[in-house]
């Protein structure tokens, strides 16, 4: 991996830290704010237990102050301190996982407390200088200065060899890959005031738990403690990496203050350009992203796909369902060729599909699509909003299940969407053009001379010339149409691909701005 890839990585993950500082502060010294019960006896019922009685009293912005050779650290210095991997937790315990920490610097100064669980006994993970190596020797310190987060390992590609697959790093921020995929878009503990004018309050995980594993299980537990001027919240992640990185998510909030806008399970990553929207993008590549649309799948059983957007101004979609069946960020076109990136590789890119367990009652899909110069910001946040404000002083659990892999985990016999195209109109300078392009199991097994149709829709503006065609070369079919937006500021589109029996395709959905 290319030290401009790391750059990007490393910036992208600690965009959070950054942001909460401006909140009320990060975490530091988590041990001299009150965490009782951190150490000895612990069941899946200690963090909850800290939580709640952390969220009934006033949240304390804790300090994170560093040694004066620590406190500027740049990228380069920060990437230079490296953990020495013969020292990972469960190193040559021959578990099939182990656990590598960051130093504290650079985006990262909060102290994230750190314990590890064996038989149900917790005790912290000591802290020492020499868990590191360093390049410039003026940058070991000798003070207990704890970690700034984690890193899980596993043979995930090759058999005994121990490869980094997960990552807690920043704010309440994670990521994951599956077999044979490079780090893409994030995913957060909460997310409160995404999209909001006023501004947003970002979380952290102020704690971990690991439990130590028992030889041959093919899952590690991970519990988190989350803090923030708003709430408190006790996660359980399960995780199991493979062809898809599986995470089973059980987690409680305990709201402090009354939470207008909350986002549950939300999901982080960037979209900067792609053949339905680079007007104002001079680059030589096809396309730059970590994800290409939100997916969704209703408790209708409705399944929406909504191309992403790099807008001038910021856009706030909302989606109302009711016991919602999934949503993700994906991103569906896997060859090289779709980005000719060498570097950075988009084409590995995990998607990131989530399932709700249970029923999680009426809300919205929210997606927020932020204007970006460039590819380093992270500019596209989707999560549930549940219908009713989250209330001070009750609990409120969220059970769901996260699939980092190459696709959504479940086969469909609808018709998909291959690909969004969107341009000028020859001679006339009024309209868009858009092309859109429908693949998948219909066209295996439906009769050649099957007679298919669409009826696009807009919410403002005009829709003409509507054709619908074979495309050979994708074994699929292909609609062109074009969009008038006369006097609109916004307009959404919609359409799907149809038989004389009805739709044979999801439901394609599209923001269309200036």
């Amino acid at each position: 991996m290319s030290a401009n890839v790391q750059r990007r990585d490393v910036i992208k993950a600690g965009a959070g830290a950054t942001l909460a500082s401006l909140v009320g502060g990060a975490i530091g010294r988590a041990h001299a704010e009150g965490l009782v019960s951190a150490t000895g006896a612990f069941d899946d019922n200690t963090v909850a237990q800290i939580a709640r009685r952390l969220a009934n009293g006033a949240y304390k912005a804790p300090d994170q102050t560093l040694p004066k050779a620590l406190s500027n650290l740049n990228f380069d210095q920060f990437r230079s301190i490296a953990y020495r991997p013969d020292r990972a937790l469960w190193a040559g315990d021959n578990l099939g996982f182990d656990v590598e920490f960051y130093p504290r610097g650079f985006l990262y100064k909060p102290r994230i407390e750190i314990y590890e669980v064996q038989n149900g006994q917790a005790a912290a993970v000591p802290y020492s200088p020499d868990l590191f190596t360093y390049a410039d020797s003026s940058l070991r310190v000798d003070d207990n200065l704890g970690f700034a987060g984690l890193r899980l390992r596993a043979p995930i590609n090759t058999p005994g060899v121990m490869e980094e697959f997960c990552v807690f790093l920043g704010a309440s921020y994670f990521r994951a890959v599956g077999k044979d995929q490079i780090y893409g878009l994030s995913a957060r503990g909460f997310a409160d005031g995404t999209g909001d004018p006023k501004g947003e309050e970002f979380a952290l995980f102020r704690a971990f738990w690991l439990e130590k594993p028992q030889p041959g299980v093919q899952s590690v537990v991970i519990h988190a403690l989350l803090d923030s001027p708003s709430l408190t919240g006790a996660f359980r992640f399960t995780i199991r990496p493979g062809e898809s990185t599986v995470f089973d998510v059980q987690s409680t909030l305990f709201p402090r203050t009354k939470i207008e806008q909350s986002g549950i399970a939300p999901l982080t990553g960037m979209f900067y350009f792609d053949g339905n929207d680079r007007n104002h993008i001079d680059d030589w590549r096809p396309a730059a992203h970590d994800s290409e649309a939100l997916q969704m799948w209703t408790g209708a059983d409705q399944q929406l796909y909504r191309p992403l957007r790099n807008p001038l101004d910021l856009q706030f979609s909302t989606f109302s369902d009711t016991s919602p069946r999934g949503f993700g960020l994906m991103q569906r076109r896997r060859s090289f060729h779709d980005y000719e990136d060498l570097a950075l590789h988009y084409e590995k890119r995990p998607s990131l599909w989530i399932e709700p367990i249970g029923d999680w009652g009426s809300g919205w899909v929210d997606l927020v699509e932020i204007p970006t110069p460039n590819e380093v910001n992270d500019n596209i946040v989707a999560f549930w909003r549940p219908k009713e404000p989250l209330q001070a002083g009750k609990e409120y659990s969220f059970t769901y299940r996260m699939y980092w892999g190459w696709d959504a985990p479940f086969p469909t016999p609808l018709a998909r969407i291959g690909a969004t195209r969107v341009g000028a109109v020859v001679d006339d300078k009024t309209a868009r053009f858009f092309a859109i392009d429908f693949v998948g199991a219909p066209f295996e097994h439906l009769p050649k001379d099957t007679h298919f149709h669409v009826s696009p829709q807009a919410s403002a503006g005009t829709i003409r010339n509507v054709v619908v065609e074979p495309n050979p070369e994708i074994n699929g079919w292909r609609t062109t149409f074009e969009f008038v937006p006369g006097d609109a500021k916004v307009a959404d589109l919609s359409c799907a691909l149809e038989t004389d029996a009805g739709p044979v395709s999801e439901q394609w959905l599209y923001r269309w701005t200036p």
